[in-house]
Parts: C-alpha cells; structure tokens; sequence
C-alpha cells in the first residue's frame, strides 16, 4: 500500500503547468466539503497532503520554488472559494435587471481575490521549506499566517477559515475556548496535512507513522477535552427571560419596497403574536421579542404608526430587539440620502431603550470602496443606499429591560472573532445576532453562517441568540449546543428561554495570545530545521 502511495505522490511532486494546476483546484474543491453543511472534514487528510506533495515539487522551480508555490495555492484557493462562497451569486439575482450583469465578477472575482491569500501563504511556507516532518509545521504556519490575513485585510473576510473544519462533532469545537479560530486553523491544517510524511523515510529507512499517530492522537485529545467539557457545563438558563424570534421569511423585493409597509406591519404584527401551543397566549408568554435585521422597508422611529403598532403589540414588561435602518440627526424635511444599518430595542411604551448602529459594512453590499468615484461610474451597491450606509462608532453592549445587556452584532459582524468584546468588566450576559440572509436564497451560505457565529459563542463562553430574515435562526448555548432553531427557508416563531453564560474563555480573556505563542514556537522548529539542513 506504501508503494502505491509513493507512485501517487511522485506523480503529483512530478506535475508540472496545467496538469499541476488541475491537481491543486480539484484538491481545493473537495476542500470546501469540510465546510457546512457537509462537514465532511475527513477529505482534508486527502487534499492537505496532495499540497504538501504539490509544494515539495515546486522546488524544482526557479527563485527556491517560492513561484511555483504560489501559484500552486493559488489555484487550490480558487477552486476551494469558488463553491464554498458560489452562493454569492444570488444577491445579485435578486434585482436581476440592475445587476445580473455582476453576477460572473462577483462568483469568479472575489475567489480569485480570495484565493491570492492562500497563495501568499504557500509561498511563505517554501520559503522556509523542509525535509522531512517539519515541512508539515511549515504549511500550517504559512497558511494560517495567510488566512489571519484574509481575515483583517481590507476590512477582512475570514469566511470558512479552515479551523471551521473543526466545528463537527461539538467536542472538537471546545478547543476554540483555549486557542480561537486562528489557532484551530494552525492545529487543523498541521493535523491533516500530517499523512504527507508517510512517503519520507527516516535515517533508518523507516517510515515515520509516528507523525500521522500523533496527529491523531492531538485530534483525540481535543476530542476527549470537549466531551469533558460538554458535560461539565450542561446548559443552565437565566432566571424569568423567556425570549420569542420572529422569522418572517420575507422575499427581498417586498423587505425593501415601502410601497408593502402596511403588509410587512400586519405580517410582523400577526406571526409576533402567535400562539405556539394551545395554552400559549402568543407575545404575551415572553418578555423579549426578537426581530431580524433591517426588518422594515422604511425609518422606523419616523413612522409614528408602526412605533404605536408596537407598542400596542408589546404587554408590559416585554420588550422588542429589531434591526432597522436609521436615518441620522437631520432637520425636519431634510432630504436622507445615507443612513445607518442599527439594532433599536424599544419598551412596551413604544420607546427606543437601546441602540446600537453596525461597525463593519459589507462592501459592495451596504458601500463602494472609492464611493463617490464609483457612483459617478454609475455603480451602486446592492442596498441603494446612494452614497453607502454610515458606519457606526463604536460597539455597546445594549441594555434590555428585565434581562442581562446584550453584546450586538449585525449580519456577518459575527465571523469576526477580533471583534467581539471580552473586556471582563463589561461583559454583556449574551449576545444577539441579527441578520438577513435571504440575499442568498436556499443555499449553503447561510449553513455557514450559522456554523460561523456559534464558534463565537464557544470562543467567548456566551450564549448567541440569531434572528435571520429567511433562517437560520438559533438559540445557542455558550458552549454552542443549538438549544432552538428555525431551518432555512421557513416563516415560523421560536421560542426558547436564554441560556446563561459561563466564566469567561482562556481566549476571551487573552485573545489571540495563545495562538501567537503556538505560531511562534512552530515557526522556530521550521527555521531551526532549515537552517540545520543548510549546513554542511
């Protein structure tokens, strides 16, 4: 069997022009399966090794091999982007006569951007290339070093990352608490590109399955660590909150069009109140009430009527989180050409409590880079919004009457790991995730999304509560058990009492220090190997 693979990986360290870039995107593909919803994350310990084996013959290349390595990962990250983020397409589809045209740039043109990350760090890595097992180390420092840049570079994208391949089963996901998503990304990538060491020999002609076992072992570990961990934080709830999200499941051209104002009110107004059992007594069995984001065609807090519809809806003692948009302190019958994207939380008197506006815009869906360039082009983001909603200034814990403060995040605020506070003494008792992922239909976009915020709570050891427009919408325990949830594509209500934090995460209370010390440690074992094989 040992030959057999040999021959395989001679053939793959032999490729060379197409048929190497072949090898690398079909590697990358089958990468995005470790992605929800599939989480077939086995296919790694198949597509890591084929680019360490791809890596190892691009030394046979000029300048070291660094070029050839580069864009040996660059193909890998196109054709792992390409389906893993194909989904895109779709917020284009939704005005089709404005922008269908965009639809190819965007599904081709962000992967293509993307994928320059995963080039960079495949170069990083046979920079510092090794014989032997170390190589291994090389790999995942270099590409975790490249996908913490994806994650911060021009407002950052750190989408399916590939620590998320970690996310399934539950007990593997714990080790994010100690270490994060950049340092499962280390950990995972070091883990499954481990089997590439089984066509090496040692000084002793042996082949070193010491290597691909301690991998195992490593996996193993994490596994036996979070089913500890699971049962030593059974799910607890907060005392007398018991919550209530509304999934409207409403289609974009009706969420955006004022003309349906009175229909999304009656529709809000109708599933709200719904009776969830037969001695149910709909709004009025709950004391926080959850809407999605930008859930109205119109500025709320300037239509008197939907204020005093709410109010009416509300019993005391209860009070509503919705998303809206916002328009900012302007002069009577000023004309509102930019707006904010915003949480309110509003009393049972129909009085804003709370509020919260976004931090971190998607671009080319809420603003244009070079903006006023780009709109004389005639150019416009998917929103409308002429001149590109107004970023917010900084992120508050909401207070909500009769529960613990709430840490806010909009849409994919929450695949943001380095953005979430963790500041002990203003810790909020949960976070709450509001967010419209109708824009890409019935796809696997927002299985990812979902994936991706409840990490965070597993991060942070808080609960995340999600009210999505077209689902997924969840109740998420801080150790991201799924308490509660409303599958895609359904208009329903949940409800779900709040589940209670626990203490705060070694990484809540160091951050990323953890992995930094990981990266370094593994960095110094590359150079150190490197250096010694240099010598004569």
């Amino acid at each position: 069997m040992l030959s057999t693979l040999r021959g395989l990986a001679l053939g793959i360290i032999l490729s060379w022009g197409w048929k190497r870039a072949g090898i690398a995107l079909a590697a990358g593909a089958l990468s995005a399966l470790a992605m929800a919803p599939f989480n077939a994350w086995p296919v790694l310990f198949v597509t890591f090794p084929v680019m360490v084996w791809l890596t190892d013959g691009a030394g046979a290349g000029r300048f070291k091999g660094v070029p050839a390595a580069a864009l040996t990962g660059f193909w890998f990250g196109l054709g792992y982007f390409v389906p893993g983020l194909y989904w895109i397409g779709y917020a284009f589809l939704v005005d089709a006569q404005t922008f269908a045209w965009l639809m190819p740039f965007a599904v081709l043109g962000l992967p293509a951007y993307l994928a320059l990350f995963p080039a960079l760090g495949f170069a990083a890595a046979r920079l510092v290339w090794t014989r032997g097992p170390t190589r291994i180390l090389a790999l995942a420092v270099g590409l975790t070093a490249s996908e913490w840049l994806r994650g911060h570079a021009l407002t950052g994208f750190p989408w399916n990352a590939f620590g998320y391949a970690l996310a399934e089963p539950l007990a593997l996901a714990q080790s994010a608490a100690l270490i994060g998503l950049w340092g499962m990304t280390l950990v995972a990538v070091a883990i499954f590109a481990s089997p590439a060491v089984l066509i090496d020999r040692t000084a002793r002609k042996r082949v070193p399955w010491h290597i691909p076992l301690a991998a195992l072992a490593v996996l193993a570990a994490m596994g036996i660590f979070g089913a500890v961990r699971l049962s030593l934080h059974p799910t607890t709830f907060a005392s007398n909150v018991k919550l209530r999200i509304m999934q409207p499941n409403l289609q974009q051209d009706v969420k955006f069009n004022y003309s349906a104002k009175a229909e999304v009110m009656r529709k809000y107004l109708a599933l709200s109140d719904r009776a969830s059992g037969p001695l149910a007594t709909g709004v009025r069995d709950t004391n926080i009430l959850i809407w999605p984001e930008s859930a109205f065609p119109f500025f709320l807090t300037r239509e008197a009527d939907a204020m005093a519809q709410i109010a009416d809806l509300l019993p005391p003692g209860t009070a509503l989180i919705t998303g809206s948009v916002r328009a900012p302190d302007m002069p009577p019958n000023a004309r509102i050409t930019r707006a904010y994207n915003s949480i309110y939380v509003i009393d049972h008197e129909g009085s804003v409590v709370s509020l919260y506006d976004k931090l971190h815009l998607v671009p080319f869906g809420e603003y244009l880079p070079l903006q006023n360039l780009l709109e004389r082009l005639g150019l416009e983001q998917l929103t409308k919004v002429q001149g590109g909603f107004i970023p917010g200034t900084v992120r508050r814990n909401l207070d909500v009457p009769h529960a613990p403060r709430a840490l806010p995040l909009i849409c994919y605020e929450a695949i943001f790991p380095n953005e979430i506070a963790s500041e002990s003494n203003d810790r909020a008792g949960w976070m709450v995730n509001l967010t419209n992922d109708g824009w890409f239909g019935i796809s696997t976009g927002p299985y990812q999304h979902l994936q991706q915020a409840r990490w965070r709570a597993i991060e942070q050891g808080l609960p995340l509560v999600r009210a999505a427009n077209t689902g997924i919408s969840a109740v998420i325990d801080p150790l991201g058990r799924v308490i509660a949830r409303l599958d895609l594509g359904i208009e329903g209500i949940l409800d779900s009492a709040l589940p209670a934090p626990i203490p705060p995460t070694p990484y809540a209370r160091s951050g990323d220090l953890a992995f930094v010390i990981l990266c370094a440690l593994s960095l110094m074992v590359v150079i150190r190997r490197s250096v010694a094989q240099k010598l004569p």
